[in-house]
């Protein structure tokens, strides 16, 4: 079998490099445009035009405050990936595939997305659907995503390229919703109304996630799998003995699972600020959608910045303590949106805060995690970790809804997420990143 020279192989995986991240630009548009700052809003008011009088709607018959409806369709739709997500990672890693299921559920989730463009009047629960099967296939796609990390980089340059990632997906997603900004902003001028703007700004996250997807479906390698396929046996039966095989491994692999589960706390947290941040903005603070959007859109630049920078910090003071200092940023910031955040002024202060930790907490949680993982087991792993990941948690949202709709406090229910990031904090200090990296590769490395 023929070797390429280094130099050839040093081209090859910066090109690699390059279309990984590139999905990561692509992808950002609906965890930017669509989850963060458009949907939540207008679905809500949507839903609220399709209320009754007091303020309920019906789906599939059980009773929803309309404001509650868009936290509880996240946590369904992260339900759902719990028992869909695991059982792709196990069959991928069994395949050679990956690249054609990245493909796959990234289009899906894309045409998807296009079809929040018909989201208008009371059709709420046509947007529920659509956001259901986009945030489904949007975290399919991140999971073969993910799994190409250890494939393309080194231990010792996974927190340099997981960090560009993410910076990568902030610039790609603020830059289209700069553009969309500018629509929503200057509607009157294009002739259409704010809820039309609004309509196409989610479309447009669906055609960016889909024109981009195609670069990283250009070079991203399709590596020979490391595990083979048992003779007479069906890729889905494999599948689910594979996960049962991979939930034994806790034994085996203790330290792993352990930051499995504070990621899985504090995660939440994060992901519950991101997706509900705009609704708590408009329905708390009574800011407008144009003042939303340019907060969110200063979040995207700031965490570009934020998430190099934390590379850094973590290169001087080891990643796992550069989560920590994130986390207890992350718990002081809600503990001061309750208590004192009361200005537009003060939301932009707070939001710029966040962008600074906000890249920081993810990349390097990716990037310590991909250093616990057994070779060849990247996807199957990977689906047990995007089950938590970006605008996919289920406990968050579903605790803020819960304490929205029981006390009608957008204040109490975002302070009762603060408990996820302390929970997740204690955890990750119990985990030993050395113990954990040596049980799958054999050696240590500054953690």
């Amino acid at each position: 079998m023929k070797t390429l020279p280094a130099a050839s192989r040093n081209i090859s995986l910066r090109r690699e490099t390059l279309a990984w991240y590139c999905y990561d630009w692509a992808n950002s548009a609906f965890a930017t445009t669509v989850v963060t700052v458009f949907l939540g809003p207008y679905l809500t008011s949507v839903t609220k035009a399709a209320a009754d009088a007091s303020g309920f709607v019906y789906p599939l018959g059980f009773a929803v405050k309309a404001g509650a409806f868009f936290p509880y369709l996240v946590s369904c739709s992260v339900l759902l990936q719990i028992f869909i997500l695991p059982l792709l990672g196990a069959i991928a890693d069994y395949t050679h595939s990956k690249k054609h299921m990245l493909g796959l559920f990234a289009y899906i989730g894309a045409f998807a997305t296009m079809g929040l463009y018909f989201l208008e009047g009371e059709r709420y629960l046509l947007g529920g659907l659509l956001f259901l099967i986009a945030n489904l296939s949007f975290g399919a796609s991140i999971v073969f995503y993910n799994a190409f990390l250890p494939e393309i980089s080194e231990p010792q340059t996974r927190n340099k390229i997981s960090s560009r990632g993410w910076a990568a997906g902030y610039l790609g997603g603020g830059l289209l919703l700069a553009m969309n900004l500018v629509l929503f902003s200057k509607a009157e001028t294009f002739g259409i109304s704010t809820a039309h703007a609004v309509q196409i700004c989610l479309g447009s996250a669906g055609l960016w996630w889909a024109i981009f997807t195609l670069i990283s479906l250009s070079y991203l390698p399709n590596r020979q799998a490391i595990k083979t396929l048992p003779k007479g046996a069906h890729y889905l039966t494999t599948g689910f003995k594979q996960l049962r095989r991979t939930l034994s491994d806790r034994r085996k692999y203790p330290q792993t699972f352990l930051f499995l589960a504070a990621y899985l706390l504090y995660n939440d947290g994060i992901q519950t600020v991101i997706a509900l941040s705009s609704q708590f903005g408009q329905e708390a603070l009574g800011l407008s959608i144009a003042t939303l959007t340019t907060v969110i859109l200063m979040v995207q630049f700031v965490a570009f910045f934020g998430a190099l920078l934390f590379e850094r910090i973590a290169h001087a003071i080891t990643t796992k303590n550069a989560i920590l200092l994130s986390l207890v940023i992350w718990s002081a910031t809600l503990i001061y949106a309750y208590a004192w955040l009361k200005t537009e002024t003060q939301f932009f202060v707070m939001a710029a805060v966040i962008g600074l930790v906000l890249g920081g907490s993810q990349a390097l949680s990716r990037a310590l995690f991909s250093l616990m993982i057994p070779k060849g087991q990247e996807a199957e792993y990977f689906s047990l970790y995007e089950i938590s990941e970006r605008g996919t948690s289920w406990i968050g949202p579903l605790i803020f809804g819960l304490a929205l709709q029981f006390t009608g406090n957008y204040r109490i229910a975002l302070l009762s997420l603060v408990v996820f990031f302390i929970a997740g904090l204690f955890l990750l200090l119990k985990v030993d990143v050395k113990k954990a990296f040596a049980a799958v590769k054999g050696q240590t490395i500054k953690c």
